[in-house]
């Protein structure tokens, strides 16, 4: 009997550019699975493998988490600016 495989796409984005790259895994493929099978290091060599931050359709997730048909993994980039520090700098201004 053939290994059934599922479909997820996994997406990463710079402020100019965003690639999205299709993988076929075994079903009970992982988040780490898919990012390795879409080979997104080679073309990204930038990316920060040791402080990945991820998520499937924008809800942050861990690598071993299992994927379904459908999911995309997203790979998030560091921020530059702290969000709530910013949001606080804005506030002293207004």
């Amino acid at each position: 009997m053939a290994e059934e495989l599922i479909s997820v796409e996994v997406a990463y984005a710079l402020p100019e550019q965003q690639s999205i790259f299709s993988v076929s895994l075994p079903n009970g493929g992982t988040v780490e699975q898919a990012i390795e099978a879409s080979k997104v290091f080679e073309h990204y060599p930038n990316i920060d493998q040791a402080t990945l931050n991820v998520g499937i359709f924008g809800i942050a997730c861990k690598l071993d988490t299992l994927l379904k048909t459908g999911d995309r993994v997203e790979i998030y980039r560091p921020l530059h600016n702290d969000p709530k520090e910013a949001r606080r700098q804005r506030a002293l201004k207004g």
